[in-house]
């Protein structure tokens, strides 16, 4: 996961605009691990203006990279109305990019009910169509079969070191028991149908695990492991072609 604390000249001068009077102050807050998209408010992920704060996790550059990767990989469908999931959609920074670029009915799913509202206000900032649904994968059956299925869940484990500005976060996105592993088995036994395409952000050392626990649910299913930018295996495909 990437530094929230690193300030650039285009953050600086944001929070001069939004703080006139109290802008130092703000920075040295950064400076204390504090991040700054939290308090400029908004993130930039893939051309698109995402609100963000305390309720929300960040998003990532690898997650941007995920929503890239299965656009390209979906492109020969992007015209058609196909049924699209965003599993623990957040601040719904997925699910809106893909509404954004295809004709897919798009659905997102979260947990947290101030993760939705985020997620509401986001969607109608962008002017596009998503049903954000309160829903905890955990517990809950999926209770349509979709076409296209994304999630980057919680995969931290309890007991791996992170940067120090996700304390902000909530840890209800990040975390997650059994290694950081509960999310991806609980996704892949509540999928009834064979979607076109299932895209998982995951942990950089998870990838032969879920790897194998999705070839137990898709036998017939491509399944690849793919790298981040930082050559790192960040990425799940799963595809019945």
């Amino acid at each position: 996961m990437f530094n929230t604390k690193t300030l650039t000249e285009q953050d600086i001068k944001l929070l001069k605009e939004k703080y006139p009077d109290t802008w130092e102050e703000k920075m040295k807050k950064v400076q204390n691990n504090y991040p700054v998209q939290y308090l400029i408010g908004n993130v930039d992920f893939l051309n698109t203006n995402i609100l963000v704060n305390e309720n929300v996790l960040i998003p990532r550059f690898e997650t941007e990279y995920l929503v890239e990767k299965v656009l390209k990989k979906v492109d020969k469908y992007k015209e058609k109305k196909l049924k699209c999931l965003d599993i623990c959609t957040g601040s719904g920074c997925i699910a809106i990019s893909i509404a954004k670029n295809t004709n897919f009915l798009c659905t997102g799913m979260d947990i947290s009910k101030e993760a939705l509202k985020v997620a509401q206000d986001n969607m109608r900032l962008n002017q596009v169509l998503v049903k954000f649904l309160e829903h905890d994968i955990l517990t809950e059956e999926i209770q349509e079969n979709y076409d296209i299925i994304v999630s980057n869940p919680p995969y931290v484990a309890y007991t791996e070191e992170i940067d120090e500005t996700t304390k902000y976060e909530p840890s209800i996105a990040l975390y997650a028991e059994n290694n950081g592993l509960l999310f991806y088995e609980s996704i892949l036994k509540k999928i009834k149908n064979k979607p076109k395409l299932i895209a998982f952000e995951i942990g950089e050392m998870q990838g032969t695990y879920i790897q194998d626990l999705a070839k137990n649910y898709f036998p017939t299913a491509e399944i690849t492991i793919e790298k981040d930018l930082c050559g790192k295996d960040r990425y799940i495909f799963i595809e019945h072609k």
